[in-house]
């Protein structure tokens, strides 16, 4: 009744929106259990190609064919028609301490972020994030890509430009700490082989510039338009996962 909608029973009979207009919903466990999910079916298709080496960075690794069934991105599924990669390259994952990592940055700073900016703009900054970093991997010729570091370093960037922008204690608070962790990351990757860098440095980017533009619950909270805008994505995503099991079964 204080949301200030006209006719709000009219938005909240419709089912993706009506959750997110409650205000009372998470996506960061659904995000993890679809990626984890996927990761299980990864090894599960082909157990026989699966790595199982001494090296702890190659170690429970799918093979490069699964990972390409389920929608891995880059030049080639590209040069193939598989636009949808784009979007379904985040949630795949290539080895079991690149899944754990991921998941362990997802589940530290995810809820920060959709405490701050609320669910929806969670939703747009980590999806759009993660798109980016996608388009920014095939612009500098990666061949192939999976992961979802591209997004959490999307959540990154949005929670340093809050913390900048807000100020006062807890802003420099937050700041400090996610510039030390950003910095962490970007160094990790780039002293181990094979790190998807530049696509870590366009989901961060991309993270600043989503949070400046959608803002944050302190300066404005989630409108309908940001509701809309995030059911837009998330239908977007499930659109490119149906071509992926579309093709997957062809």
């Amino acid at each position: 009744m204080h949301c200030g909608l006209i006719r709000p029973r009219l938005y909240a009979t419709l089912p993706i929106l009506r959750d997110l207009l409650h205000g009372d919903t998470s996506l960061i466990n659904g995000i993890v259990l679809l990626c984890l999910s996927l990761y299980i079916l990864a090894l599960m298709l082909d157990f026989r190609s699966v790595q199982i080496t001494g090296n702890p960075f190659a170690l429970l690794s799918p093979s490069l064919e699964t990972l390409y069934q389920l929608g891995m991105g880059g030049i080639i599924p590209w040069q193939e028609g598989r636009w949808w990669s784009f979007v379904t390259a985040t949630y795949l994952h290539g080895s079991i301490l690149h899944i754990a990592f991921n998941m362990l940055w997802l589940r530290r700073i995810g809820p920060l972020v959709e405490e701050l900016f609320g669910v929806s703009r969670f939703w747009i900054i980590y999806s759009l994030s993660g798109i980016v970093g996608a388009i920014i991997s095939f612009w500098s010729g990666t061949f192939f890509f999976v992961g979802a570091s591209g997004a959490i370093f999307g959540l990154l960037g949005a929670l340093i430009f809050y913390g900048h922008n807000r100020g006062g204690t807890f802003g420099s608070s937050i700041f400090r700490q996610m510039s030390i962790w950003a910095a962490i990351g970007l160094l990790f990757g780039f002293l181990m082989p094979g790190v998807d860098n530049l696509g870590h440095i366009g989901g961060f980017g991309a993270g600043l510039l989503f949070a400046y533009i959608l803002s944050y619950q302190e300066k404005g909270v989630q409108s309908l338009l940001h509701h809309f805008i995030a059911t837009f994505v998330f239908l977007g995503v499930i659109l490119c996962f149906s071509f992926m099991i579309f093709y997957f079964f062809i």
